[in-house]
């Protein structure tokens, strides 16, 4: 993910305070330069990372730690804080019907945050609908209509027609019944005079209730002009932060929202139309910093597990707390997590795995575990009814045979029992289980997602 650099370096300067009790000037001093390097070269803007490592210092040098607390979550919660500070409150966007117009250069992902977010609101229970009016990129009308299709949203858009304008006005007529309206406009490579132009009469007929700055991840210190013109063109209401999948810096986003005064909407997190959630500044530190976000975990679990029961109604994820837990259970289940997102997004939500786990690891050990989860895939697709609902029963012919029709080896035929065999033992320890149970278990994940600082107080990984 976007900004695993900055989450990597600043773990690793905080784990230099390691086994200190106590705080003296010069390991302050130490802490903040390295936690300035890390900011300044994932592109946060200069004058803010002054700013907050100021900020830092003054607290780490003021500030008694709470007693039987250690120096390094010390200083590793006051990071929190002032990063939760520094990003600020998520934009308020109310479940409920308005008018939402997206702005942006070329390239920076508004087309399919448009269909994204339509998505998004869809689940909510709302009807949404997507108008295009960008008449100057070729294809950008197909684009927008195949993604609201993946979607399952209304969409209008004129491919004939060349004044964005006219289907701006068009386009809210025809989707009337709408409760949102998402106006994705026209980008160009550069802010040009004609692109300002247009999206302000775009705004004059449309009359939104919220405009939206989209930006790259990788936009870098460009992200400060950028956001400043179109700010005093339209005035911007929050900023949708695109393309997190990758391997952008990421601070210049960062940048950008600290220049309009305004505040985070939504995270673009990959490629599909779910890929996308709704910012939320606690969580997204607490990741950056490897204690997890169990909120943005337990809404995919549950989202995810809907979708694939959805496609499977004779499949009901609850009835493997109850019986038996079979290979089909299983594969419903590597289906739901495929549907949570790339393997490494998901580690980070959950405390004690992300983070420091991750940074432990090779690069390409999560693309080996993706691998890994699609040969079981196509093991268990060569594989009869009868075994899937009895794997225990599986031999040594069978193994045999398992293998030569999938293409895998026995040897990975055999670690896809074994799999089976320990969640099935994992899952027995959780049944029985009652809601009090369940909570004390999260509590204990989440205290040790934060360094054991569950009991320090503030928010987040830090308390209630």
């Amino acid at each position: 993910m976007v900004l695993d650099n900055l989450g990597s370096s600043l773990r690793g300067s905080l784990d230099k305070l390691q086994g200190k009790s106590r705080l003296d000037k010069d390991d302050v001093q130490e802490i903040v330069k390295e936690i300035q390097r890390s900011l300044l070269s994932a592109d946060v803007d200069v004058s803010l990372v002054m700013d907050l490592s100021d900020s830092i210092k003054t607290r780490a040098l003021d500030e008694d730690p709470p007693a039987g607390t250690s120096a390094r979550d010390h200083v590793l919660k006051i990071v929190y804080e002032e990063l939760v500070d520094l990003i600020g409150d998520s934009t308020e966007i109310p479940l409920e019907p308005q008018t939402i117009m997206l702005a942006g250069l070329q390239g920076s992902g508004k087309t399919t945050t448009a269909a994204k977010m339509a998505w998004w609101f869809s689940k909510k229970g709302l009807r949404p609908a997507v108008i295009q009016t960008d008449t100057f990129r070729p294809g950008a009308y197909d684009q927008a209509k195949q993604m609201c299709e993946r979607a399952e949203v209304d969409f209008y858009g004129d491919p004939d027609a060349d004044d964005p304008v006219q289907i701006a006005e068009e386009g809210l007529d025809a989707t009337d019944d709408a409760d949102i309206h998402i106006v994705d406009t026209a980008g160009r490579h550069a802010l040009e005079a004609d692109l300002i132009d247009e999206i302000e009469e775009i705004e004059s007929v449309v009359q939104p209730d919220l405009n939206l700055l989209v930006l790259d991840a990788a936009i870098g210190q460009g992200a400060k002009e950028q956001a400043r013109e179109f700010d005093s063109s339209i005035g911007i209401g929050g900023v949708v932060i695109t393309k997190l999948d990758g391997t952008a810096k990421g601070g210049g986003a960062l940048t950008a929202v600290n220049e309009t005064g305004s505040s985070i909407s939504f995270l673009g997190t990959g490629e599909t139309v779910q890929d996308i959630e709704r910012f939320e500044p606690n969580g997204f530190i607490s990741r950056l910093l490897g204690m997890g976000d169990l909120k943005q975990l337990s809404e995919r679990v549950e989202r995810a597990m809907a979708e694939t029961q959805a496609e499977d109604e004779d499949w009901d994820p609850e009835d493997i707390m109850k019986g038996s837990f079979t290979l089909k259970d299983m594969q419903k289940q590597m289906e739901a997590m495929n549907k949570m997102g790339p393997l490494d997004q998901v580690l980070d939500m959950i405390p004690g795995l992300g983070g420091g786990l991750k940074d432990q690891l090779p690069e390409d050990a999560m693309d080996v575990t993706q691998d890994r989860m699609r040969k079981f895939e196509v093991i268990m697709d060569s594989m009869t009814d009868a075994e899937m609902e009895n794997p225990r029963s599986v031999g040594a012919q069978q193994v045999r045979r398992i293998a030569r029709g999938s293409g895998t080896d026995e040897e990975t035929v055999q670690e896809l029992l074994q799999q089976h065999k320990m969640m099935e033992r994992t899952l027995k320890q959780f049944q029985g289980m009652g809601d009090g149970d369940m909570q004390r278990m999260m509590k204990k994940l989440q205290k040790q997602g934060g360094g054991g600082m569950g009991g320090m107080g503030g928010m987040g990984p830090f308390g209630d």
